[in-house]
């Protein structure tokens, strides 16, 4: 565990608020706070660069899971530059979490984002 939680829980927690926010101006502004310009974001569904792919990438995840918002598991742990921490994507009405993973985070001088690479735990068979 690291001496240093807060800085790893706080950027996480704007992390996930980036994820979380549905309106189109709001979400690139979350992006934009939490990424560097030229930020990355890898899963084995996704692979992009810049603020503009990622924007585009989470409201597409969005459309995909409407109703659905990313929930933090546990703590963000890290040590340096690197956190990880675990999530899973809750619907917020039944309370079902049928996504769940695991991610890696980079982080520059002002802890922004560099680059996310992401792990599925859990993820249904038609996704």
């Amino acid at each position: 565990m690291s001496a240093n939680t807060t800085r790893y829980q706080d950027v996480v927690t704007r992390y996930l608020e980036a994820w979380n926010t549905t309106e189109a101006v709001a979400l690139a502004k979350a992006v934009a706070d939490v990424w560097s310009a030229d930020g990355t974001y890898t899963d084995p569904a996704s692979d992009v660069r810049g603020h503009d792919q990622i924007t585009a990438m989470i409201a597409g995840t969005q459309d995909q899971f409407p109703g659905f918002v990313f929930r933090l598991v546990g703590e963000a742990d890290g040590h340096h530059d690197t956190a990880r921490f675990s999530w899973e994507l809750v619907h917020e009405s039944e309370g079902s979490a049928p996504v769940a993973g695991s991610d890696v985070i980079t982080l520059d001088a002002e802890d922004r984002i560099t680059a996310v690479y992401g792990f599925f735990d859990r993820i249904p068979d038609a996704v």
